[in-house]
């Protein structure tokens, strides 16, 4: 990923959706050619001069303050991932040759995270890493996912835009594409020169009109919690609360969990899916990729 194109398309794009109105700004001419604000008009918000905004905005985030940047999120009036995004942006602007070496990271799951994830017997709970590959799970949550299962190496990105079965598996595929690609625009963020992320972009590009749209947007947002819908081809229609924790001892995982709203028909699937998955035949992750390097 070019990382000046990143900042400048990331800018451009946040002070395209602003209006004078919205940002407080009296509107002066009505022939306006910008959709949104003006650079000076964004410099004049942010307490710098158009010059500097405009070196900015052109990719250039070297050197600029944590103040400066600060400025420029209030001007641009970005939410909270938007903001440590364009932080995570200037990290990488200006960090040393070697500070943005990618850090070598394993997938490996430490065993007492597996032990802690075959504890939660009435939740399914999942371990991802951050090329969102699913690398640790729960009976539960395979059950859950079996779809995505399916595949000897399950990735959440890779079946949502590539499988026909994820939009029957998704209810709100919309929402949950566009929530997919803001989370993996964080990630890019942070990990910019990460060749393995890179190709997986690279990848989902080339293959996905839809994932090419979402990720042009340069919309970031976290992954925290919310409510996920799924139609399960044994059990039907899930609403479920997921939950999404990162692991500090494991750089780069991310535990999620997913509950039903006690005494709802999705409660009632829940019991029901975790009865199938204590009879089902179903792969861990990586296993049929053991097997075959055995």
């Amino acid at each position: 990923m070019d990382h000046r194109s990143e900042v400048r398309e990331f800018l451009t794009s946040r002070r395209d959706r602003l209006t004078p109105d919205r940002a407080g700004l009296p509107a002066f001419g009505g022939n306006r050619r910008v959709p949104g604000l003006r650079r000076e008009e964004v410099a004049l918000l942010a307490g710098v001069s158009v010059d500097y905004y405009t070196r900015l905005e052109r990719g250039d985030l070297s050197g600029a303050s944590e103040s400066v940047l600060d400025g420029l999120a209030r001007a641009l009036q970005l939410d909270e991932a938007e903001t440590a995004h364009l932080f995570d942006l200037a990290r990488t602007a200006n960090a040393s040759p070697a500070a943005r070496r990618p850090r070598r990271k394993t997938d490996a799951v430490r065993p007492s995270l597996q032990r802690l994830l075959d504890a939660m017997t009435e939740a399914p709970a999942i371990i991802r890493n951050n090329y969102f590959d699913y690398v640790a799970a729960n009976p539960l949550a395979r059950a859950l996912y079996s779809p995505v299962f399916a595949d000897p190496a399950p990735n959440s990105a890779r079946f949502a835009f590539l499988d026909p079965a994820a939009r029957e598996f998704y209810v709100e595929w919309d929402k949950n594409t566009q929530e997919l690609v803001a989370a993996m625009r964080g990630e890019a963020g942070r990990n910019p020169f990460d060749r393995r992320l890179t190709d997986l972009v690279g990848e989902l590009s080339t293959r996905s009109e839809r994932f090419r749209t979402l990720w042009a947007a340069h919309n970031v947002r976290f992954h925290r919690s919310g409510v996920k819908r799924i139609h399960h081809p044994v059990v039907g229609e899930l609403e479920l609360t997921y939950e999404a924790f990162e692991l500090p001892a494991d750089p780069g995982l991310t535990l999620s969990t997913y509950t039903a709203e006690p005494g709802t028909p999705s409660a009632d699937a829940l019991r029901v899916l975790a009865s199938w998955a204590a009879t089902a035949a179903l792969p861990a992750p990586g296993a049929a990729a053991d097997r075959a390097e055995a």
